[in-house]
């Protein structure tokens, strides 16, 4: 994946620009866990100045895409194994959340159909694993924002960084099972049902397999 030059623009358009350029090169996974980000060649490839880049990497850090290593170099976030079981309770806590939310709504037929279509989204993806991660987050993300729980959406969307850094440290070819359509419909009939226990019962087991799916890689 190349970066291209950005045109001439305002300051501030300019460093979400080349903030938004690096955060998508970062999760389409064109710099992997553990590549180093140098200012001074990121700048010649955005042709911008290194103090743009340096605040668009500062931003990244607190997103959890950035880390600093040694002598201060940044690198690409690699997680552990034990961050990455972490992010997983936590996807937990707030998917089980949700779906306890939409069963209470009255308008739960509304979300279930808003859930269908995600879904079927995630099948129109195929084996484009690009594709595939997005529908696969865009479902689970819109399930919290059919919740109406804006705290809640607010709290995934700060670990968004970190999932994506997570998926990219797998190959394409080993996406995990729990990207698949099928999946997912278990979330869409426990709601659909009413089944509260039911469906955080679904959310447990989604988020211990992608957990224990992702955290191997670490291990390897």
């Amino acid at each position: 994946m190349s970066v291209e030059p950005l045109p001439t623009m305002d300051r501030s358009t300019l460093r979400e620009r080349v903030l938004q350029a690096l955060r998508t090169a970062i999760t389409a996974g064109a710099y992997r866990p553990g590549d180093h980000l140098g200012e001074v060649e990121l700048a010649e490839r955005l042709g911008v100045s290194r103090g743009t880049v340096r605040e668009a990497l500062r931003h990244l850090q607190q997103e959890g895409l950035v880390r600093a290593g040694t002598r201060g170099m940044l690198r690409v976030n690699s997680l552990s194994s034990e961050e990455i079981r972490g992010i997983f309770r936590v996807r937990a806590a707030l998917e089980g959340l949700a779906v306890t939310e939409i069963i209470a709504r009255p308008d739960r037929s509304d979300a279930v159909s808003a859930l269908r279509a995600a879904a079927e989204e995630l099948a129109a993806a195929g084996e484009d694993f690009a594709a595939r991660v997005e529908a696969d987050l865009g479902f689970h993300m819109r399930l919290c924002e059919l919740s109406g729980n804006t705290m809640l959406v607010e709290s995934w969307r700060h670990l968004e960084g970190r999932i994506r850094v997570t998926i990219m440290s797998r190959d394409p070819e080993e996406a995990p099972v729990m990207m698949t359509p099928g999946r997912h419909l278990a979330f869409i009939e426990a709601i659909e049902a009413g089944d509260v226990p039911g469906a955080i019962a679904v959310v447990d087991e989604h988020m211990a397999a992608a957990a224990d799916h992702f955290a191997a890689a670490t291990s390897n």
